[in-house]
This record gives C-alpha cells, structure tokens and sequence, in this order.
C-alpha cells in the first residue's frame, strides 16, 4: 500500500470553499512531490435554456474558466509548486470530476471544498463533494475550513 499520492486533484470554482481546498491541495502536493491537477466542470445542465439566446454562453463560461485556472496555477507556482496541470471540463460537476477528470489525470487523491450551494440546492440536487466521496475510486479529502 503507497502512503503518499503522486497525482492530486482539486475541484475549483471561484468560491471561498474551492479556495481553501486550492490551498490544502498545494501543502499535499508539496509534500508528496505531487502533481496538482486544477479541474474546473462548466456545468452546461444549467445553461441549457440561455443557450438559445446567446450561442457563445458556453464559449465564453470556458473562457471563463479558463483564466480562473490560469490565476490558479500562477498562485500554485509562487507557492513552489512546478508539476501544476489544468482541466475545463463541461457537464454536471458532480459525475465530471469521479467519471472523466480524475481518470484523465489518474487521480489518487481529490480534493474539493465541503460547500459551494445553497441548502435548497444541496437538498434537491445533492451535494457535489457528496456525491464525490461516494462514488470516486480514490481517496477524497472534503475541506471544510480554511487554512490558516
């Protein structure tokens, strides 16, 4: 049994949660000479509607995304951390992260804030870092507060 993780992935979106597992992740990856996988889903089941009055919504949600990964990975850098890899992913954040990123990376360890909906949300949806323990086939680390 390997006690330390080679690839590590963190589930980010902007959030205050998404920010302190983006934190909790550098300190594991710079103690298992890790690589830190950002992974951010653009979740295209909400926008399916605004879609049909603007064509470059999802366009523009990746573009998005994609500099939010770049601020990330600039910050991953200034932290020390040299192996630092981006994904933009599209679909329900929930079966994006165990289903595709974390294969794609071979992920053995996600990481990914305890929050980030609302309670109404989280009651009929579900919770994303819920549905992550469950059903990942590595180990999940849910962070629930933030890093000094």
């Amino acid at each position: 049994m390997d006690l330390s993780y080679n690839q590590v992935l963190v589930a980010v979106d902007g959030s205050e949660p998404a920010e302190w597992a983006f934190r909790k992740g550098i300190e594991v990856a710079k103690r298992n000479d890790a690589t830190l996988n950002l992974v951010h889903v653009v979740d295209t089941s909400h926008y399916r509607g605004i879609e049909l009055y603007d064509v470059n919504f999802t366009k523009k949600a990746i573009k998005h995304a994609e500099e939010l990964l770049d601020g990330y990975v600039q910050k991953a850098k200034e932290h020390g951390l040299d192996k630092v890899g981006t994904l933009v992913e599209e679909g329900s954040a929930k079966t994006v992260i165990t289903k595709h990123a974390a294969k794609k990376v071979n992920a053995d360890l996600i990481i990914c804030g305890a929050t980030g909906i609302n309670a109404v949300e989280r009651m009929f949806l579900g919770s994303v870092s819920e549905h992550i323990t469950r059903h990942a086939e590595c180990d999940v680390l849910v962070v629930r507060t933030e890093k000094e």
